[in-house]
């Protein structure tokens, strides 16, 4: 069968076998690829550069190192010798085998860069050399290159490998691509889950006796993460509704603060509040006083009629001008002062 041919059968095998189900890679993985690589010989040798084509076999030792014997038949190789200035070239057949170590880095997967390096010792047979006919060399290779995943079992590859030989001192190198498939291997072995530790809870808290910093709480007392007795957060509302001169009336853009804090009370029930009416300094006390009542029973009556906040627990008093928190001689000043205060304070629920 010719060259084309095999190449072509083996591809179509590798293809064939990546939409089989296998293992995830790492240790006891296989690894097969068929390849074509152009060999560059030396230039003292009588023969000219051709190519390689082939393929090899690698066995995971670990996730990273493998074992790789690759095996390859030498193509367009012919001998360069000149004779009596007359050029003399015949075809040259050979064959090249070697078993090398190739270590990788990075993890292997879709769209997943690995490069290697490799080392070992290869033995090349060539015949019809014009200088001996037969020529047979023992090589050591030294490689490095970068295999590419299209998906978890199916790679490119790319490298390039010097050849020295060991016979003749020679040094070669060859370039080349590849396709390959991972035939997979056992993945690690999940770690065994940690063992379960039984809680003991002798004051019943919740809290398991061996982290229980506080172990007689008595009972139905809410505890922290160290089974202590838990402070309850105190949590607290504001309201602070501002009025127009001489004006009683709730204005609309204060009815949304208004109704977060009749929720603040409905949420702990066992709250109250006094609700404080002020006004800034025109106009006489007297009138005042009767202003900031008006204004506090204003606020009280949209707690009570339109958030449904019972009557018991709103209270209303009006102070009047006797306590700005700014300053009456300016209009910035006197808007500010004219107020309703109210504040809500509880313990946070556990």
């Amino acid at each position: 069968m010719k060259l084309k041919s095999t190449l072509g059968l083996v591809i179509g095998s590798l293809v064939a076998m990546s939409s089989m189900p296998v293992l995830a890679q790492g240790q006891g993985a296989v690894e097969m690829d068929v390849f074509a690589k152009r060999y560059f010989s030396d230039s003292s040798r009588d023969i000219t550069n051709g190519n390689l084509y082939g393929g090899s076999l690698g066995y995971f030792l670990t996730e990273d190192l493998s074992l790789s014997l690759n095996h390859g038949v030498f193509k367009s190789l012919e001998s360069n010798d000149t004779l009596a200035g007359e050029s003399n070239k015949e075809k040259v057949n050979g064959h090249q085998t070697g078993l090398e170590a190739v270590y990788h880095w990075g993890i292997p997967g879709p769209r997943a860069l690995r490069p290697y390096v490799s080392t070992g010792f290869a033995h090349q047979e060539l015949d019809n050399t014009y200088t001996r006919g037969e020529d047979t060399t023992t090589l050591y290779t030294l490689g490095a290159g970068v295999k590419y995943y299209l998906s978890e079992n199916v790679m490119l590859k790319t490298g390039v490998d010097v050849l020295h030989g060991l016979d003749n001192g020679q040094t070669e190198w060859m370039a080349g691509v590849g396709l390959g498939i991972n035939l997979g291997g056992a993945k690690p072995a999940a770690p065994a889950p940690a063992p379960v530790e039984m809680c003991t809870d002798s004051d019943n808290d919740g809290v398991c006796d061996n982290v229980d910093k506080c172990p007689d709480t008595p009972a139905n007392v809410t505890v922290d993460a160290d089974g202590c007795p838990a402070v309850a957060e105190v949590v607290r509302v504001e309201l602070d509704v501002k009025f127009d001169f001489d004006k009683a009336v709730v204005k609309p853009e204060s009815y949304q603060d208004i109704q977060s804090l009749a929720d603040f009370m409905k949420q702990y029930p066992q709250t109250t509040t006094t609700v404080e009416g002020h006004t800034d300094a025109v106009g006489s006390d007297a009138y005042n006083q009767q202003l900031s009542e008006r204004r506090a029973n204003a606020v009280r009556e949209v707690l009570v009629n339109e958030y449904g906040v019972e009557s018991e627990r709103v209270g209303a008093v009006g102070y009047g001008e006797a306590r700005p928190v700014a300053d009456n001689a300016s209009n910035e000043g006197r808007a500010i002062n004219r107020r309703v205060e109210a504040e809500v304070e509880a313990q946070a629920k556990q």
